[in-house]
């Protein structure tokens, strides 16, 4: 099978961020399938790299998280113009693999399908127009109808859809009913996350002591809210608590929550440059819990954070500070404590409890590894994309099964 895989954002584990797609795209490689992925970089005119046997085309197309909302929608555009241009270059595929977000990247779909008669599969990894709307982003009403419509248009016309958590796939039924659905949650990488004993010499690399430490590593904007864990680390402080506080990441926010530690005092902060997939494996292995964050809004509840699935592989404990299907997952597999806003003084509670017996903890660390191995390999999820891309394999659409047995 050819297969165009169409990712605006692809990343590969040297790189470090999301790297999804890199090891779905390996796995159909691997499977015999021939990829060619194409993305956008920063880079002046045009390049191609081949990659662990996947052709990747990179487009000149400049984004960052900081870009304000026109510069974003320019750039979703000017990705969507080149890479039709690029599309009708290439050899003919079998279908399309298209990945959001941008919504926009389902444009390519809607466009291959009526003009080239190229099928489609179309990834949500997040809902928009739903998300942008939420946290504020988006305002106008007109465009907001727009949206919606394109949204449901680009779901009705696609062969199947990829959903990344149970909250995405009961959205997608109900905006197109009528569509196969398949449950590809993301996954955890277990080449590159793993237990590391916490030694006297990596301390030392990175001035900390031996203390509880909890570590955040991910990107750093808004509707991320890593000041949460700031107001932990100021109550730890206030309470006499030594513990130690690692945040690893970039984004538009990393500033600011730089000048609220230092306004604070907090120097049991520590800030750590975002790196590959083995330094946040490195990072992790000098903490106790992996803090994991959203801003408290509904639309974020459906997120399949990356972050959570390396914590998991490499044995870590969770502390979550919203509800969702994550969160319902550390409460009933027993992976760490929750922190919600309104119940900090509770978890700070837990968390000195857990300080003090650190078997407890252990058992949160060794269900974390446990949990990723049972239900969260990339194994897992490359085989179920493949069953998603032949559906053939699969006609009463129940590849979410499995899944589904966790809720």
């Amino acid at each position: 099978m050819r297969i165009i895989y169409v990712h605006q954002y692809f990343r590969t584990p040297a790189e470090g961020g999301a790297v999804r797609s890199y090891h779905l795209a390996k796995g159909l490689v691997d499977a015999g399938c021939e990829v060619e992925l194409i993305t956008g970089g920063t880079q002046a005119g045009y390049d191609q790299r081949w990659i662990d046997g996947i052709k990747v085309h990179y487009l000149p197309v400049d984004y960052d998280q900081k870009f304000g909302f026109l510069k974003r929608v320019l750039s979703f555009l000017s990705y969507v113009r080149q890479a039709k241009k690029l599309i009708r270059k290439l050899p003919r595929p079998d279908l399309l693999y298209v990945t959001s977000t941008p919504l926009t990247t389902g444009l390519l779909g809607l466009w291959a399908k009526k003009n080239l008669a190229i099928p489609y599969i179309f990834e949500v990894r997040d809902l928009w127009p739903q998300a942008p709307i939420e946290v504020g982003a988006i305002k106008n009403s007109i465009l907001k109808r727009n949206l919606f419509s394109l949204e449901k248009k680009i779901y009705g016309q696609a062969l199947s859809l990829v959903a990344l958590s149970h909250g995405i796939a009961d959205h997608l039924r109900k905006v197109a009913p009528q569509q196969q659905i398949h449950l590809i949650p993301n996954f955890s990488d277990f080449d590159r996350f793993f237990p590391m004993e916490k030694t006297g010499n990596l301390l030392l690399k990175y001035g900390l002591k031996d203390r509880l430490t909890i570590a955040y590593t991910g990107a750093l904007g808004k509707v991320n809210a890593v000041n949460e864990l700031l107001d932990l680390a100021q109550m730890a402080r206030n309470k006499g608590k030594d513990w130690q506080f690692l945040i690893m990441g970039n984004g538009s926010s990393k500033e600011q929550l730089r000048k609220t530690a230092e306004e604070k005092s907090l120097s049991q902060v520590h800030f750590i440059p975002y790196g590959s997939k083995e330094k946040v494996n490195e990072v992790l292995s000098l903490a106790d819990f992996a803090w994991i964050s959203f801003a408290h809004l509904p639309v974020l509840k459906t997120n399949s954070p990356n972050k959570f699935f390396d914590a998991l592989a490499a044995g870590k404990a969770i502390l979550i500070n919203h509800k969702g299907w994550v969160y319902d997952l550390v409460k009933t597999y027993q992976l760490g404590v929750s922190c919600l806003p309104s119940k900090i003084e509770s978890a700070f509670l837990q968390l000195e409890k857990l300080e003090e017996n650190p078997s407890e903890l252990t058992k949160m660390s060794q269900n974390s590894r446990k949990l990723a191995a049972q239900y969260f390999t990339k194994e897992q999820a490359v085989f179920h994309l493949i069953q998603a891309l032949e559906p053939t394999n699969n006609p009463s659409g129940t590849s979410d099964k499995k899944f589904y047995l966790m809720a």
